[in-house]
């Protein structure tokens, strides 16, 4: 585990409130497997007195307002327990006589790469310390199967001391898959947000029984290698589960004023078969891409081969092709000259050799 500290607390850069993902941070571009969208959730928490748990795993960054107030004092956008005088009695369990928990569903199983403790606003209430643990378990595990002593929890983060109003950040180096987290907070106070960065590890045993699913879905285990623009929202977006709501849940580039042209590329989850594609464009009106093609390839060396051909695409709406069935490990779209799509849906199934290779990960990291 690395901890990330400047002059003021953990975190990177020399503000003590700097954005983690604009520094030299080994996991920060990569999706947050407790992303609520993912159908991660705080499922237990021992106290949440003055602010629900469930604030931890909200989009966006914390908001405060000083002059609201609730009948049981400052209403704060996080996690806020009471102030301790003795053990609490809220959710007796054998551990919490020095601390307050919360137990977190990861949205998808995976290797954690680096973990975030937002305490943005928290100033004179936050936590002294915190400490994560994380355990692979079903995942529609209920908190008294987590919290059966026979348990087996590993350490991402030490107890170790964070800041106030800062993005406290952490790099985990354990090559294991997990589906549960626990986070410790030492002795009291709150938390805003809390983001858990890393690799996606689907079950194989889902996939490959699958005859048709989207290959390169974050939730299946698809991811975004690069791309050529992230300036008005990530291109991760498009691979994220159901319709876009709104304009900034998609991917958009700034307005081109060259001959070039913008794209995404993608690692599928694991070698396959598509046999149809779906572009959306849900939201995006004015800013739409005016065109975009599809092209495949199968391994990192391998030659690119369009499948979709140049086509015109339509403000909010969805783009369906049936397409030529061809083994593929990597996607890529480009879109003409710039502007954005909501969603990239690729139906297809795996090959033998990819769901050989998928099952083989799973057991080397279980």
């Amino acid at each position: 585990m690395t901890h990330f500290t400047g002059a003021a607390g953990p975190y990177a850069g020399g503000d003590p409130y700097a954005d983690y993902r604009s520094a030299e941070l080994p996991f920060a571009g990569l999706p947050d497997l407790a992303d609520r969208r993912l159908g991660a959730a705080v499922t237990a928490a021992n106290d949440e007195f003055f602010a629900e748990r469930e604030n931890l795993l909200l989009p966006g960054p914390a908001v405060f307002d000083p002059e609201h107030f609730g009948h049981k004092g400052k209403v704060m956008d996080g996690w806020e327990t009471r102030r301790r005088r003795g053990a609490s009695a809220a959710v007796p369990h054998p551990e919490a006589d020095d601390h307050d928990w919360a137990l977190v569903r990861l949205g998808v199983p995976g290797i954690v790469r680096g973990i975030v403790v937002d305490t943005a606003h928290f100033r004179g209430n936050h936590p002294q310390a915190v400490s994560v643990e994380a355990t692979s378990h079903s995942l529609s595990a209920a908190p008294e199967d987590l919290l059966d002593p026979d348990v087996e929890w590993t350490q991402l983060v030490p107890r170790t001391a964070i800041g106030g109003h800062a993005r406290n950040a952490f790099a985990v180096g354990v090559e294991r898959r997990f589906t549960h987290l626990r986070l410790r907070q030492y002795p009291d106070g709150g938390i805003a947000r809390l983001r858990v960065h890393g690799e996606v590890v689907p079950d194989p045993g889902w996939l490959t029984e699958l005859s048709t699913f989207d290959l390169v879905a974050l939730e299946n285990g698809g991811a975004v290698e690069d791309a050529s623009d992230r300036f008005y929202s990530p291109p991760e977006h498009t691979i994220l589960p159901g319709r876009s709501q709104k304009m900034d849940d998609g991917w958009e580039t700034r307005r081109r004023r060259d001959d070039g042209h913008d794209w995404i590329r993608y690692r599928l989850v694991e070698q396959g078969v598509i046999r149809a594609v779906e572009i959306d464009t849900a939201c995006l009106k004015g800013n739409a891409a005016g065109w975009a093609s599809l092209s495949t390839r199968d391994g990192d060396g391998g030659q690119w081969t369009q499948i979709v051909p140049r086509v015109r695409l339509q403000p909010d709406s969805v783009h369906r092709f049936l397409v030529n069935p061809i083994p593929a490990t990597h996607a890529r779209i480009d879109i003409f000259p710039d502007g954005g799509i909501s969603r990239l849906r690729l139906y297809g199934s795996l090959t033998r050799a990819g769901a050989e290779r998928l099952n083989a990960r799973a057991e080397a990291l279980s």
